[in-house]
């Protein structure tokens, strides 16, 4: 595989228009796989730290030297994006991610059952009876919750074993984390009081519980018992503080949020999976515009092509109102589902913070695709303006050839567009009939037929092709092209230089024998550096395809009239394809199921 530079994800464009909210970033290598997932409370601050800093660990240097890119999930608060990048690291285990292979479940708080129940840190299998509140983000994260709910509501930690053979009150109950349930310090009747309030809390009804203390602290002051009044204040104003909206954790359905967005031609939609209320993730997507079709079509169309690819649709799709005919598709997912399906168009709650996480996704995700299509679009035309060139070089193709000391040669030609790959329009060609190791042949013959194709079938050539090579190289290319009697588009070829180091390519042009060197920060040397590598990655996959196939065939499958029948009774035969290669016309004729005539091909055939 091509070592990626990191002038190739073109990482200072991504951070200058990343956004600084919270969320989670995965980084991705060259094969598009999940490299490492991370959580950041400021996206932005996060990620541009990976490239401005060089103190970083050798494990770290490594990873960042492998980004191809980077994908990111906003999220309304901290804790959202740690929940979600546990959920990410479990099911994509990105092997930097080395911390979190461990696969622990997340933990919990466990309020017991007994008559003064204990609030307790539990992880693991929930066959206990009482209440259970989590998941949590981590173990730090439920410990730093128990203590501040045991200086708020005073309900008892410690283990029942404890709590039955006290004769005195503990140690908390002297720093007043604690009422001494143990030695009857509190009646049955208020500590159920403290327990309501932690269920209330755990179970998201904030509101409630501050409506209670404020109460109880507004009865205090006015009986004029002003230290219990300031203790209930003080409650109130930890709690305030403690307080957070998680969207994370909401009302336990099954539902997928759907949001699109469509600017400046490019149309954006993502999908926020929500499973028993809690937020799994997005996934982000930029369809194929096709023209003449409203954004309630496309809307439609792209929910129901989501779920005939296969994805099982949840209990409920919640979708922009203004957007879609809800009962439109219902009806069509409904019968691709094959069960009852509720789409929502117009919800509130948890629902509405679903939606309204659908859609900042996608203005962030909308915005980063047009900002990376002004980047790219500013790399090309520098390109234009470097070289020379009379038109921007929209269209732009590079050739390269890969071979084993000649064996298994192929070609390959990457197109970019825009700035872009375009991968659909990505070709190889097997290259037959020149001397092995022959790169200028091999050259001349992929450009040959690549553009004889094209011109065959009246496509729009190039208009700026890149061989990678040398003079050499070059001179072959134009003399393919030459032989085709077309207009010569420009053309240049890109060498390593004398020491092959990064930076210092020649660009060799026609009719010139002294090289150009572009400056090492140049961005059109960093976006023909990309078309360059992406052209020598592409050859080499095909290359080595080519030889693994020729290696696992024998000579004996090139010989017409000669099938898999045929060839299992030779080689039964002779015992191997030595013996057959040295066989007489006679001992062919011999063999079960081959006849004069094709005993006679298959010896011309070994004797050519």
């Amino acid at each position: 595989m091509v070592e990626r530079s990191l002038e190739e994800f073109d990482a200072k464009s991504f951070i200058r228009e990343l956004t600084e909210q919270p969320g989670v970033y995965r980084m991705l290598d060259a094969d598009a796989q999940v490299i490492y997932v991370g959580k950041a409370k400021n996206l932005k601050n996060r990620v541009s730290s990976y490239f401005a800093k060089n103190d970083h660990t050798p494990k770290t240097r490594v990873m960042v030297k492998q980004i191809a890119a980077i994908e990111v999930t906003v999220t309304n608060t901290e804790v959202e994006a740690l929940l979600l990048e546990n959920h990410y690291i479990k099911q994509l285990k990105p092997r930097y991610n080395v911390i979190f292979r461990d696969d622990k479940t997340y933990p919990y708080i466990h309020l017991s059952s007994h008559k003064f129940p204990k609030l307790g840190y539990h992880r693991g299998a929930r066959k206990q009876g009482g209440d259970y509140f989590g998941p949590f983000p981590s173990g730090s994260a439920a410990r730093q919750s128990l203590s501040m709910l045991q200086k708020l509501f005073k309900v008892r930690q410690c283990e029942d074993s404890v709590f039955q053979n006290r004769s005195r009150p503990c140690l908390q109950f002297q720093i007043k984390r604690c009422k001494a349930p143990c030695v009857g310090f509190v009646s049955e009747e208020e500590y159920a009081k403290d327990v309501q309030l932690t269920r209330l809390f755990y179970q998201g009804k904030s509101e409630e519980v501050l409506q209670s203390l404020q109460t109880q602290m507004d009865a205090a002051s006015e009986a004029l018992e002003f230290e219990s009044a300031a203790i209930f204040r003080d409650q109130l104003a930890s709690l305030r503080a403690l307080t957070q909206k998680q969207v994370i954790s909401g009302v336990m359905i099954d539902a997928d949020a759907f949001s699109i967005k469509l600017n400046a031609g490019v149309l954006c939609a993502v999908v926020v999976t929500v499973r028993d209320g809690q937020v799994l993730g997005s996934e982000t997507f930029f369809p194929k515009l096709k023209l003449d079709v409203s954004l309630e079509e496309l809307f439609e169309s792209f929910v129901l092509q989501f779920y005939l690819s296969g994805r099982e649709a949840p209990k409920e799709v919640i979708l922009s109102s203004e957007q879609v005919r809800a009962n439109v598709l219902e009806s069509a997912i409904e019968k691709v589902a094959e069960r009852r399906i509720r789409v929502a168009d117009n919800v509130r709650g948890d629902r509405l913070e679903w939606l309204k996480l659908a859609e900042k996704n996608a203005d962030i995700a909308l915005q980063n695709k047009l900002n990376s299509n002004a980047s790219q679009m500013e790399k090309v035309t520098q390109v234009k303006e470097q070289l020379g060139l009379d038109e921007l070089p929209l269209h732009m193709e590079c050739f390269d050839i890969s071979h084993t000391m000649g064996e298994g040669t192929v070609a390959s030609c990457v197109v970019f567009k825009r700035g872009a790959p375009d991968k659909s329009s990505y070709r190889r060609f097997n290259i037959n009939d020149v001397t092995p190791g022959d790169d200028y042949a091999a050259i001349e013959q992929a450009v040959y037929r690549r553009y004889a194709r094209m011109v065959k079938s009246d496509e729009n050539l190039p208009d700026l092709i890149l061989i990678d090579g040398g003079k050499g190289q070059l001179k072959s290319a134009l003399q393919a092209l030459e032989q085709l009697s077309i207009q010569q588009p420009a053309i240049v070829s890109v060498a390593k230089g004398t020491e092959r180091k990064l930076g210092m390519e020649q660009l060799f042009f026609p009719g010139q024998s002294i090289a150009k060197i572009l400056p090492e920060n140049s961005e059109a040397l960093h976006l023909i550096q990309h078309i360059r590598d992406e052209a020598h990655r592409f050859a080499i996959a095909g290359h080595r395809g080519r030889r693994k196939k020729q290696r696992n065939t024998s000579w004996l499958e090139s010989i017409p009239g000669v099938g898999p029948k045929k060839r299992q009774q030779l080689l039964k035969h002779f015992g191997g394809l030595k013996n057959i290669e040295q066989s007489t016309l006679n001992d062919l004729k011999k063999v079960k199921g081959i006849d004069t005539h094709l005993a006679e091909k298959i010896y011309n055939y070994l004797h050519e």
